[in-house]
């Protein structure tokens, strides 16, 4: 078999195709630039670039934000929503260095956190429902063409929402800590629901938008936790969505994956009922519940892109070398599974290091003895 580019092996493997070898790659949010990474690269690392397909535009909606700085570089932004119907506002912290580096992530790869959430009483609702009724969102392809030239074949550029339906309430409005969504999904159920099928409303032109963009993949970046998302609402809200998504994505060709980084296990039934064809960032033990081995098993149909373990990396470059022969042990002959080589966290130049030194040996159709020979080789 001739040798693949980066990019042609993560596609051949998430279309369920059979690739020279073991896609592997880094998410760009997460990958520091310098000698280890132009090493990894060399020798066989790609790089995913994540852009958007779309521009978001609040009609209606005056969005202000009054901005406090702390001695330490940390930063506090007060955000207010106004509309014709009310106002609604939140607090929102920054570690030093967002927006100055990776999109959102600081220096130390901190996303920023809400410490007053929008949706705060019922009488909130009505305003958050104005806003997605009076939202437009507009085709923007220029932001993926730019990265598909950019990157070429060392990796792959898709297009992606962070959150949707269910998620934006539970994530990003209202929000989970203590509860808080839990407790007003059980308090406020009308409300909850009508707000639901408001957003879902709304992002239909997105799915459409997105079927037609250049990139191959779509991700949805719900993230993903039993804990979080138990059975119930997954059945009711989660599925039905992302039916929604890949209805109109399938028609365009595009493959969909969602962010899966969290505990599976109480959802492992329901999962082969969606429509998504990429489970992204599965996490296996000690961080998950699931093994690679055993998702395969379960959902025959779906590709999995596994996240490494960040727990790991943090006893260092041979406890990453071993858990990573420990993977590749238990997905047979390696077809529908690709490595990322972080989906949350910066990872150390000496652990990229040691983990590419595995996977970049990892020839497929993958065998005992060919596995055996890389763990002689790297410990």
């Amino acid at each position: 078999m001739a040798e693949m580019t980066r990019r042609e092996r993560i596609l051949t493997a998430s279309r369920k195709g059979t690739a020279d070898r073991i896609p592997f790659f880094h998410n760009w949010r997460h990958c520091q630039q310098g000698w280890a990474e132009r090493d990894c690269r060399n020798r066989g690392m790609g790089l995913s670039w994540a852009r958007p397909s779309y521009t978001f535009t609040w009609h209606g909606t005056e969005v202000s934000e009054v901005e406090k700085t702390w001695h330490t570089g940390t930063q506090e932004i007060r955000r207010t929503y106004t509309t014709p119907v009310g106002s609604i506002s939140l607090v929102e912290k920054r570690d030093p260095g967002v927006y100055q580096w990776h999109a959102n992530r600081s220096w130390r790869d901190v996303t920023p956190w809400q410490t007053e959430r929008a949706i705060k009483a019922p009488e909130d609702y009505k305003v958050l429902k104005y806003m997605y009724e009076n939202l437009e969102i507009k085709a923007d392809y220029f932001a993926l063409e730019q990265a598909k030239d950019w990157l070429g074949e060392d990796g792959m550029v898709w297009d992606w929402v962070p959150h949707a339906g269910l998620q934006l309430l539970m994530i990003d409005w209202i929000g989970s800590e203590g509860g808080r969504f839990f407790v007003h999904h059980a308090r406020y159920p009308e409300l909850v629901d009508e707000l639901y099928e408001v957003i879902s409303k709304a992002y239909e032109p997105l799915w459409q938008i997105a079927a037609g963009s250049p990139a191959d993949f779509f991700l949805l970046a719900d993230n993903i936790d039993a804990v979080l998302v138990n059975p119930r609402l997954f059945e009711k809200y989660f599925i039905p969505e992302w039916a929604k998504c890949c209805d109109a994505l399938h028609a365009g060709g595009k493959l969909v994956g969602v962010h899966c980084d969290g505990r599976l296990a109480p959802l492992k039934d329901l999962i082969p009922r969606t429509s998504i064809d990429v489970i992204e960032a599965l996490h296996v033990p000690p961080m998950g519940d699931l093994t690679i081995g055993e998702a395969l098993k379960l959902w025959p149909d779906k590709v999995i892109w596994t996240g490494f373990p960040g727990s790991v990396y943090t006893l260092g470059p041979e406890e990453t070398k071993k858990q990573a022969l420990s993977m590749l042990r238990d997905i047979g002959t390696g077809e529908r599974v690709c490595f990322e080589v972080s989906t949350e966290n910066q990872v150390s130049n000496e652990n990229m290091v040691a983990l590419t030194s595995v996977l970049e040996n990892a020839v497929l159709p993958l065998t005992p003895d060919a596995i055996d020979a890389i763990e002689r080789a790297v410990l």
